[in-house]
């Protein structure tokens, strides 16, 4: 089965020829991480009015998503960007902006995962602010970063000839 049916990717006879060509995988993964981000804002804005999970649950959804989300990045950073850029060497200052950009969710992330750590029973109305200000910075950096690393990474990725690792696509936590 061959990518040549989607515009920019690798002829069907090409290295880049696979099941799912790893631009595919990566868009793959980011709807199912997407998915899950969505979970947690609605896990957290029922916690907030009341109405959803306790904190114990809340975190460890939180700590899921997080995880699964640093698996991905990390597995980016240390082996796919590297081959990207030995392969593509043009890319190099995107693979350099999407890094930062991993730095900068890292952090957001942690700071979410604090929050969710401390949350009261019931969270008074500045508590919840703060829990939803973080998240409303998480989904907005996330969707901007997955957006502008599908435009530019998808047809090098799918054009890739080299394994790459089982975290890049999530594959273990995708299941079930």
């Amino acid at each position: 089965m061959g990518t040549s049916a989607i515009p920019g990717n690798a002829p069907d006879n090409a290295p880049g020829d696979r099941l799912t060509a790893f631009g595919n995988q990566l868009i793959d993964v980011h709807i199912w991480l997407r998915e899950e981000l969505a979970r947690l804002q609605d896990d957290v804005d029922d916690y907030l009015a009341g109405d959803g999970e306790r904190p114990r649950e809340l975190q460890a959804h939180c700590l899921a998503f997080c995880s699964a989300l640093t698996r991905h990045h990390t597995a980016e950073d240390d082996t796919v960007f590297p081959e990207l850029a030995r392969q593509v060497p043009e890319l190099a200052p995107v693979l350099e902006q999407l890094a930062h950009d991993h730095h900068m969710v890292t952090a957001i992330l942690g700071r979410l995962q604090d929050l969710l750590d401390g949350v009261s029973p019931a969270p008074d109305a500045a508590e919840a602010r703060r829990v939803r200000g973080e998240l409303d910075g998480l989904v907005a950096l996330v969707e901007s970063h997955f957006t502008y690393e599908e435009k530019k990474l998808v047809a090098a990725l799918n054009a890739l000839d080299t394994p790459l690792p089982d975290d890049f696509a999530l594959r273990d936590a995708r299941r079930g």
